[in-house]
């Protein structure tokens, strides 16, 4: 179902369906239920709690996995995220930025991590994310930081009843990506945005990564 509406999208605005990578958001779920995610085709797992998330990587060590860390940052958890992890998507201050890199040196100096800007379009005081206003201040600062390779933003949209107005957060985003491609390099090609009740519509604006928990896992427990 996942990938049959990801194709509808994609060939609905002249996209290719390879373009756009499935993360599997794993928070509370267990290595077994990740490890039948991976037989079924899926290698790229998002997580949100970086002590679970740590715990969850060295039981799955014996699998080819990408590890994409999707959660708010606290500046002491930064040298767990260079040294466990693939991607961070949710940059939102320049001091993190800097931490990571500086981490990144010691754990992994050959390997940049691939990071995300996190966008707050609405500047909503209760969630983590760069303002419209400050994001190329952001980005020209962690575009010099030597062990990070920054590929593009990440959105989460305010909660909205009507449709419109969700897909006019996705586009807004896209148009902030495309007007900053001039100034980035060839690594600037991902929109980590939509999720499990709005997948489709965030593929239809230029999303290259959608992050579903519900729809490939099933409801959610509690966090373990």
């Amino acid at each position: 179902m996942v990938r049959r509406a990801i194709k509808v999208a994609t060939a609905s605005s002249g996209r290719d369906n390879g373009s756009v990578r499935i993360l599997a958001v794993s928070k509370t779920r267990t290595s077994g239920e990740i490890r039948l995610a991976h037989n079924a085709g899926v290698d790229n797992f998002g997580e949100n709690y970086v002590q679970e998330a740590v715990q969850k990587i060295h039981e799955l060590r014996d699998l080819p996995l990408t590890w994409h860390f999707i959660g708010g940052i606290q500046s002491n958890k930064t040298k767990d995220l260079a040294r466990y992890f693939q991607w961070v998507h949710s940059i939102d201050r320049a001091n993190i930025a800097s931490r990571l890199n500086a981490a990144r040196a010691e754990f992994r100096p050959n390997d940049p991590l691939n990071v995300c800007l996190q966008l707050n379009l609405d500047d909503e005081v209760q969630k983590s994310g760069v303002s419209a206003h400050d994001a190329e201040e952001l980005l020209q600062h962690t575009r010099q930081l030597p062990h990070l390779r920054v590929r593009g933003f990440m959105t989460i949209p305010k909660p909205r009843s009507n449709a419109r107005d969700t897909r006019d957060e996705f586009r807004r985003t896209a148009e902030l990506f495309q007007k900053y491609r001039d100034i980035s390099d060839d690594n600037w090609d991902t929109l980590s945005m939509g999720m499990s009740n709005d997948f489709a519509t965030a593929v239809a604006e230029g999303a290259t990564i959608v992050r579903l928990g519900t729809v490939l896992f099933g409801p959610r427990g509690s966090r373990r």
